[in-house]
C-alpha cells in the first residue's frame, strides 16, 4: 500500500528539484538493510564498502571532475519502511541521480516504483528472480546475480549425483516463491520430481516435519539465515541430517552463521548440536570475490587488499573480526563496492555522450527521460573486472557470474567447484566427503523381497514325501500280488489300490504347494495354481472315499433287516460307485472354478523392514505370492463345505461301526481308524492354515505334514497287519474264485493256530519218548545176556506195541485237525478231548513199561 501511495503522490505532485549549488558533486540514494530482525541485513557490511568505493571513485577522477556523494538512510530489509526511506531521498534535496538498494523485497518495492521517477536502480544485494522482469522492472540492476543462477547449479548438482527426486522448504517471501518457480520449472524439464513444497512465515517446525512425513532426503532450503537456524535446530530434532539427507543452503550466510546469536534468536539448540545437523551440507553462491587475489581489478587493487580495507573498517565499527565474527553481508560487500564503479563507470559514458551533445548530466531531473536513457545505456553496456569478479549485465539486467559451490566439511566451507551457467561447465575438484563414505540416496531404497520357502524345510518335507510315495507304490505292487491270499482278498484289494493311489496324488501336491517364486516364474504360477487344487482335491477324494465306502457298506450289512443278508456276497461296483459319485462332484466343482473364476497370482503386501545387515538407506518391502480368484472365499466355502460334510459322516458311520466284525470286509476297524485320523487332522490343520496364510513357512508345514500324517497313519493302520499276515504265514492257500466268501473267520483261524501248536508239542514228547525207549533198550542188553532174548523180545514187542498206539494216536491227533481245517470231523471240544485222552495213554503206557522192565 505504501507503494502504490508514493506512486500516486508522485503523479500528483510535479516537483522540479536542481541540484545542490555545487555543480560538480553527483548525488546518488542509498538504501542499506542493517537494524532489522528478520530478512537479509547485508547492509552492515556493505555500507562500509559502499564508502570504501566511493573514497577510490573520487581519487581516481574516474568523473572528469566530478565527485560522488551517497545519501542513504537503513531500511531494516522492509519493504514498506525501504518505500519511505526512497521517498525522503527523492522529496529532499539534493536531486538524486540513481538510487542503490539492498534486500530482494525492498528492491522490488523500489524498483517498481522508480521508473515513475526515470530513475535507474542498482541493486547490490537482491537475489529474487522477479527482479528479471524487464516489463516489470524496466530500470533495474543489479551487481548481485539472479538466485536463478542457483537453479541450473543445483540441478546440475544432482544429475551429477543421480537425484532425481527432491522436496523444497522454503520461507513465505517474494524472492524465495519466484525462485521455486524457477526450480520447479528446471526440475521438469530434467525429470525430476518435486515430491514436496514446504513453505513457512517464522517457524519452521511443523515445516520440517512434514518433510520427515514424506521421506525427503535430497531438500533445498531457501530462506534469510535467521529463519535458517531456527530450520537447522528443527532438522537437529527431528533428524534429518547425517548420512541420508542432503541439504541445499543459500550460500550467501557468513561462515559461521550457525553458531552465532543462537541465545539472541531463541534456538534451542547448542553450538554443538548446530554443528552436527549443519555438517555435510551443501551451498550454491554467485562469485562475490575474485578468485585471483593477486589479480588488480579496475580499482587498481586486488580483492585481497579490498579485504583487508574493509576489515580494518569493520574492527574500528566494533566487529571482532579477529575472532571471525564477521557483521552480514560480509560476503556480499564486493558486489555493493563493484556497484558504486559500475555507477561510475555509468556516469563517466552517460557525460562522454551528453557533451558531445551540449548537454550536462547535471541538468537531469525526474522528468527528463532522455538523460535517463543514456544513464540507462550507459550501465547496461558496461564491464569491467571488479573485486566481485568480472562485471557484466544480461537483457534482462542481471549480474552474469560463476556460481561457486561449497560444502561444510568437519564445520568448515570447502570448495567444492565453480559453474558457468553461460557455458553449461561443472568445474569439480573432487573434494566432496559423505557421511558414511558413500552418496546419499535421493529416498530410501525399497527392494521388494519375495518371501519364499525355507530351502532346508522344503528339502526335508519333499524327501518325506518322496518316502511316502514310493512306500504307497510299494504297497499298490503288494496289494497285486497278492490279491489272492484271504487278508488281502476279504479287504477288497481295488478299494484298497484306490485308497494308495489317492496317497499318491495327495502326497504329490505337496511338491506343487513347495514352488513359489524361487523356482517357478511369475507367469507359470497360475498353472501351478490350478494343478495343485486339483490333485490335492482329487487325491483327497480317491484316499478318504475309498475308506468312506468300505465303512458305508459295513454300516448298510449291519443295519439291514434281513440278517441273512450279511452271509451273503458283496457286489463290489457298490463300493466303487460311491467313489465315482464323489469324484464327479469333485470334478463339477473344479471344472466350474476353474472356467469361471480361475486361479491367479495374487500378492500380499507387507510393512517395511530394516535389511538386517546394510547400512545402506534401504528397506525392505516383503512380498507373499498367494493363489487367489476373484471370488476366491466363494468357492473355498463351497469347497470346504461339501468335504467337511462328508468328513462329519464318514466319522459318525465310523462310529456307528466301530464295534461291528465281518468276515467279508476283514479290515473295517482299521479303516474306521483311518477315518479317526483323516477327520482330526483335517479340522486341526484347516483353520490353522487360515490363520497362518501369511507366514510361508509355517503354512506348508502344516499343509504338508497333515497330509503326509494323514496318508502315513492309513497306509500303516491298513497295510502294515496284512503285510505282517502275508510274511508270518507265507504258504496261505488261494481262496477259490467261485467262492470268494469262503473260509475261517479270524476267530476260527486262532483257534486253527492253537491246535497246530499243540500238536507240535505233543510231536516233540512222542519223540522225546521214543529216545527214552532206545535208552532203556541200550541198557537191558548190558544188564542180561543172551538168555534172556526171548523174554527181551517179547518186552521189546510189547513195547512197539505200545509204541505203535502212540503213534497212532498222535496220527489221529493230526487228521482230526485236518478234518478241522476242512470243517469236517469233529467239534472243537471233542478234539481237544481227544488230543488229552491220547496223551494220557501215553503216558500210562510208558509208565507201565518201565515198572514191569525194572
Amino acid at each position: 500500500m505504501i507503494r502504490f501511495a508514493v506512486v500516486v503522490i508522485v503523479l500528483l505532485t510535479d516537483v522540479p528539484f536542481s541540484l545542490e549549488e555545487d555543480d560538480n558533486v553527483l548525488h546518488i540514494g542509498g538504501i542499506f538493510p542493517i537494524r532489522g530482525k528478520g530478512g537479509w541485513q547485508g547492509g552492515q557490511a556493505c555500507e562500509p564498502a559502499v564508502r570504501l568505493a566511493l573514497e577510490d571513485v573520487n581519487k581516481n577522477s574516474i568523473l572528469s571532475g566530478y565527485q560522488l556523494k551517497l545519501h542513504w538512510n537503513d531500511s531494516e530489509c522492509d519493504p514498506g519502511l525501504g518505500a519511505s526511506v526512497m521517498y525522503d531521498l527523492l522529496y529532499n534535496k539534493p536531486q538524486k541521480l540513481m538510487l542503490l538498494a539492498g534486500c530482494s523485497t525492498v528492491c522490488t518495492t523500489v524498483a517498481e516504483a522508480a521508473k515513475m521517477w526515470n530513475l535507474v536502480v542498482l541493486c547490490y544485494g537482491a537475489s529474487s528472480p522477479a527482479l528479471s522482469d524487464r516489463n516489470r522492472f524496466p530500470t533495474l540492476f543489479r551487481t548481485h546475480p539472479s538466485a536463478t543462477v542457483h537453479s541450473p547449479t543445483r540441478i546440475t548438482l544432482m544429475k551429477k549425483f543421480e537425484w532425481y527426486r527432491i522436496a523444497i522448504l522454503q520461507q513465505t517471501e517474494e524472492v524465495f516463491i519466484s525462485t521455486v518457480e524457477d526450480i520447479e520449472t528446471r526440475c521438469k524439464q530434467n525429470g525430476i520430481e518435486i515430491i514436496t513444497r514446504q513453505s513457512f512465515v517464522s517457524d519452521p517446525a511443523d515445516a520440517v516435519k512434514n518433510l520427515r512425513r514424506q521421506d525427503a532426503r535430497i531438500i533445498v532450503g531457501l530462506f534469510y539465515v535467521v529463519a535458517a537456524r531456527k530450520v537447522l535446530c528443527e532438522m537437529y530434532k527431528q533428524q534429518l541430517y547425517g548420512k541420508a539427507y542432503v541439504w541445499f543452503f543459500i550460500g550467501w550466510y557468513k561462515d559461521n552463521w550457525f553458531e552465532v546469536n543462537l541465545k539472541e534468536e531463541g534456538i534451542k539448540c547448542t553450538k554443538k548440536e548446530m554443528r552436527i545437523a549443519a555438517e555435510g551440507h551443501i551451498t550454491t553462491e554467485a562469485l562475490m570475490w575474485n578468485q585471483n587475489v593477486n589479480q588488480k581489478t579496475i580499482s587498481g587493487q586486488t580483492s585481497e587488499d579490498f579485504r583487508k580495507r574493509l576489515e580494518n573498517v569493520l574492527r574500528l565499527e566494533g566487529y571482532a573480526i579477529d575472532r571471525h565474527r564477521y557483521p552480514e553481508g560480509y560476503q556480499e560487500a564486493p558486489l555493493a563496492y563493484d556497484a558504486v564503479w559500475a555507477v561510475a563507470l555509468a556516469f563517466n559514458k552517460t557525460m562522454t555522450i551528453l557533451e558531445k551533445q551540449g548537454k550536462s548530466i547535471t541538468s537531469f531531473n525526474y522528468n527528463n527521460k532522455e538523460i535517463a536513457d543514456h544513464i540507462y545505456s550507459a550501465i547496461n553496456s558496461t564491464q569491467f573486472l571488479g573485486i566481485s569478479g568480472w562485471v557484466a549485465f544480461s537483457s534482462q539486467g542481471d549480474r552474469i557470474a560463476l556460481t561457486q559451490i561449497e560444502q561444510v566439511i568437519n564445520g568448515k566451507y570447502v570448495k567444492l567447484g565453480y559453474y558457468d551457467t553461460q557455458d553449461d561447465n561443472l568445474t569439480w575438484f573432487d573434494k566432496e566427503k559423505w557421511i558414511g563414505g558413500k552418496v546419499p540416496q535421493d529416498r530410501t531404497v525399497i527392494r521388494r523381497v519375495l518371501r519364499t520357502l525355507s530351502i532346508p524345510l522344503l528339502i526335508c518335507m519333499w524327501v518325506i514325501t518322496t518316502i511316502g510315495i514310493l512306500g504307497a507304490v510299494s504297497l499298490i505292487v503288494f496289494n497285486v500280488l497278492n490279491h489272492h491270499r484271504r487278508v488281502i482278498a476279504q479287504s477288497y484289494p481295488a478299494c484298497n489300490t484306490i485308497m494308495l493311489s489317492g496317497c499318491v496324488l495327495s502326497l504329490s501336491s505337496i511338491y506343487l504347494f513347495g514352488l513359489d517364486g524361487q523356482i517357478i516364474s511369475p507367469s507359470v504360477f497360475p498353472n501351478i495354481c490350478q494343478i495343485k487344487t486339483w490333485v490335492l482335491s482329487i487325491g483327497f477324494t480317491l484316499g478318504y472315499g475309498a475308506m468312506y465306502s468300505k465303512v458305508w457298506r459295513v454300516h448298510r450289512l449291519h443295519t439291514s433287516q434281513k440278517k441273512s443278508a450279511i452271509r451273503k456276497a458283496l457286489q463290489p461296483w457298490k463300493m466303487y460307485s460311491i467313489v465315482i459319485f464323489l469324484l464327479a462332484v469333485d470334478v463339477a466343482i473344479l471344472f466350474l472354478w476353474q472356467c469361471m473364476d480361475p486361479l491367479k497370482r495374487d500378492i500380499q503386501v507387507f510393512p517395511m523392514e530394516n535389511p538386517l545387515n546394510s547400512n545402506d538407506d534401504i528397506k525392505i518391502r516383503p512380498e507373499l505370492e498367494h493363489c487367489k480368484s476373484e471370488n476366491h472365499n466363494f468357492w473355498l466355502s463351497l469347497t470346504l463345505s461339501y468335504k467337511g460334510l462328508l468328513l462329519l459322516f464318514g466319522l459318525f458311520v465310523s462310529y456307528e461301526t466301530r464295534s461291528v466284525k465281518l468276515r467279508q470286509i476283514n479290515d473295517s476297524r482299521y479303516v474306521g481308524m483311518s477315518i479317526y485320523n483323516v477327520v482330526v487332522t483335517c479340522l486341526i490343520t484347516t483353520p490353522v492354515i487360515m490363520v497362518t496364510a501369511s507366514q510361508q513357512d509355517a503354512s506348508f508345514a502344516f499343509v504338508a505334514l497333515s497330509v503326509i500324517f494323514c496318508c502315513f497313519l492309513s497306509m500303516a493302520l491298513i497295510f502294515v497287519p496284512k503285510v505282517i499276515e502275508v510274511i508270518r504265514d507265507p504258504h496261505d492257500k488261494p481262496e477259490s474264485k467261485y467262492n470268494p466268501d469262503a473260509g475261517m473267520s479270524k476267530e476260527d483261524e486262532d483257534k486253527y493256530k492253537r491246535l497246530i501248536e499243540e500238536n507240535k508239542q505233543l510231536a516233540a514228547k512222542i519223540k522225546e519218548k521214543e529216545e527214552r525207549l532206545k535208552q532203556l533198550k541200550s541198557d537191558l542188553f548190558s544188564l542180561r545176556g543172551d538168555t534172556d532174548k526171548t523174554e527181551l523180545k517179547w518186552n521189546d514187542e510189547s513195547q512197539l506195541t505200545e509204541h505203535s498206539f502212540l503213534s497212532q494216536s498222535v496220527n489221529k491227533d493230526t487228521l482230526i485237525v485236518a478234518d478241522f481245517i476242512t470243517g469236517e470231523g469233529t467239534s472243537d471240544s471233542a478234539f481237544i478231548a481227544g488230543t488229552a485222552t491220547s496223551y494220557s495213554r501215553a503216558s500210562a503206557s510208558d509208565m507201565e513199561f518201565s515198572e514191569s522192565y525194572l
